[in-house]
């Protein structure tokens, strides 16, 4: 792949990413705040945005989105490879219990 080519997949997915954000904060913002781990103020910025706004910001450079899986213990719990199905379910809900509790620390 090639530099613009990434270039041209930033811009896609930072699009993609500030659609899908702006849809979820419309609809549910509680869950909004949750699923994309961002204060309210942040929240209600990128819900007022226009269009055009979200087409500028899009073109940037760097990806909007990051990993907010920043340790160890969530990684093994959501990859949990090899332990089954009935583990893998239990596995991901006891990383999205994790999670809650650092989006409710952040809040």
């Amino acid at each position: 792949m090639t530099s613009e080519q990434i270039l041209a997949e930033i811009r896609e997915a930072n699009l993609s990413y500030l659609m899908l954000a702006q849809s979820l904060i419309r609809t549910d913002m509680e869950q909004a705040l949750f699923r994309l781990g961002v204060s309210e103020d942040t929240a209600a910025l990128i819900g007022a945005l226009t269009p055009a706004q979200m087409m500028k910001i899009a073109t940037g450079n760097t990806l909007l989105c990051r990993f907010r899986m920043d340790d160890d213990t969530v990684w093994n719990l959501i990859t949990s490879h090899g332990k089954g199905a009935a583990n893998d379910g239990m596995s991901r809900l006891h990383a999205s219990i994790l999670l809650a509790g650092r989006h409710r620390e952040a809040a």
